[in-house]
């Protein structure tokens, strides 16, 4: 088999091609710190492009690898001050947002934001949309959510700006929902019992292919206003996705069981039982494999040439995304998403004056390990390494946090060693990260701190702060909780989990400096 590797945007068939008077076009990108949005941005620069993106949060933007060198306007897509600002002098804008966790109104949010998007994109001059909608059949009742992305794919093709809307299936790669759900579920589960879609045909892709066509999207003829169905090489049931997973993954194939009586929400309760993705998430994901979603043409192929070493097998984009997880790789994950409805507001500066009641458990560890030492344990919390105290407690908050809806505990992270701004850890989004600053010596003449925010669902908001600060011959490990509740309901359960802090948060401050200790010995 030839080797097929990610393109990476230098690839000459997918190079920029210069404006009329030599310099490099300029492309915005809708989406950027997303799932793919992220991994499409540095292959847009790699390619020649000047890229700037719209993001709600600039310090998410720029806390990526390819943050300083694109422009960032911050914004949303529904605001149309923002969006006009942001497409100024643009060539090429694509489009990679959708409102998967936008609650009840999603609809109609996701008109509203592609109308604006439309609008400016024709009022600016600019010379193309890139959309990536969903493949779906022309014949059947769809679900919310993919009616809404064939919605949004038609007003850009209404909008007189010439657009393609590439029209993609299931999507197989490293820390993608769609992945992650037939790895958790064929992982966990010897005997699957199942809806009956899992009988129907899906033509999956590889994010290798998605990125591909994303890249060559922008080199189109200026004439092309279309939508184009695009998938791997391989139409398969679900079922078979699964055992193909197994098949990659080392474990024996499993036997699955289609059963009528699932309907989409109570699969979606189910994935959220068994699996890391919650029930905001799963269910589109469960929605949209109500119907068979195969390609209807390949018309693609007469507009972007296909990937070099040809499209990527099903099973062989499972192992390269399970290739991705082992060597901690996952450049974009799902687990990332933004959890609709859940608190946004940054800690002020001093809690204590904010004018609101607060609640504070804090404390402070004197340990010997250096700086740099103390702060790898730190930026290594959660996921696989857990939380340094009581499993028990914490999983059993978890399970809470999942009946009622919330994202759980197991949502893990990204990567396992190192975090950014909006990376979510377990049920905690990262608000704040400031690394130490380390002399030659290893010691740190500033200290590093880690903030995160909670997306529990609880009577209020939360913060976790964890520090590694220069001490006299070591470091102070310190750790401040602070909860704003609200109303009685948020005092009287601060008053009910402060028992459990003597275990939790105790525990937690000793484990880690010695976790810090114990890499200083195992280093000598």
């Amino acid at each position: 088999m030839s080797e097929l590797t990610t393109p990476t945007g230098r690839e000459p068939a997918l190079r920029a091609i210069p404006r009329d008077d030599g310099s490099a076009p300029r492309v915005l990108v809708f989406g950027a710190t997303g799932y793919i949005g992220g991994r499409l941005t540095p292959r847009l620069l790699n390619a020649g492009y000047r890229v700037r993106v719209l993001a709600r949060d600039a310090t998410r933007a720029e806390s990526f690898a390819w943050g300083r060198d694109v422009e960032i306007v911050e914004g949303e897509a529904q605001d149309r001050d923002a969006v006009a600002e942001a497409m100024r002098d643009v060539d090429v804008v694509y489009y990679l947002v959708h409102s998967m966790t936008g609650g009840k109104d999603f609809e109609e949010k996701d008109t509203a934001a592609a109308e604006a998007v439309a609008d400016a994109a024709a009022a600016a001059g600019a010379s193309r949309i890139v959309y990536l909608g969903g493949l779906h059949p022309d014949d059947a009742e769809l679900s919310p959510h993919l009616r809404s992305r064939v919605r949004v794919g038609e007003i850009f093709l209404e909008s007189g700006v010439p657009t393609l809307v590439l029209q993609a299936g299931v999507v197989i790669g490293s820390g993608s929902a769609s992945f992650e759900m037939i790895r958790h579920l064929t992982d966990v589960l010897p005997y699957m019992p199942a809806p009956k879609w899992v009988r129907n045909h899906i033509q999956p892709i590889s994010i290798r292919d998605v990125l591909h066509y994303l890249l060559g999207a922008a080199r189109v003829d200026a004439s092309v206003n279309t939508a184009a169905d695009v998938g791997g090489p391989d139409v398969l049931r679900y079922g078979q996705m699964m055992n193909g997973y197994a098949l990659e993954a080392g474990l024996r194939q499993r036997a699955i069981a289609s059963l009528p009586v699932l309907t989409p929400r109570l699969a979606s309760h189910w994935v959220n039982l068994v699996t890391p993705v919650p029930r905001s998430i799963a269910r589109p994901l469960v929605e949209s494999l109500q119907n068979e979603c195969v390609m209807k043409n390949h018309a693609i192929d007469e507009l972007i040439p296909r990937p070099e070493g040809g499209l990527t097998p099903y099973r062989r984009a499972v192992a390269m995304a399970l290739g991705r997880v082992d060597a901690d790789g996952v450049e974009t994950s799902w687990q990332d998403a933004e959890v609709s409805g859940a608190p946004s507001d940054p800690l002020p500066s001093d809690p204590d004056w904010a004018g609101r009641t607060v609640f504070t458990d804090e404390r402070s560890v004197h340990t010997t390990a250096p700086v740099a030492e103390v702060w790898r344990v730190i930026t290594g919390i959660g996921g696989e390494n857990g939380w340094y105290s009581s499993r028990f407690l914490w999983a059993v908050r978890g399970v809470m946090d999942r009946v009622i809806g919330g994202v759980g505990l197991r949502r893990g992270r990204r990567s396992r060693s190192t975090l950014r701004p909006g990376d979510a850890v377990d049920f905690w989004r990262v608000e704040a990260v400031e690394e130490p600053l380390v002399l030659e010596s290893g010691d740190g003449s500033r200290g590093g701190l880690l903030r995160l925010r909670a997306e529990m669902i609880v009577p209020g908001s939360a913060w976790l702060e964890l520090r590694a600060v220069p001490d006299a011959d070591g470091t102070r490990y310190e750790q401040r909780a602070v909860f704003f509740p609200r109303g009685l309901l948020g005092r009287l359960y601060w008053l009910a989990v402060l028992p459990f802090h003597g275990f939790i948060f105790t525990g937690m401050a000793a484990r880690i400096t010695a976790e810090a200790e114990g890499g200083v010995a195992a280093a000598r």
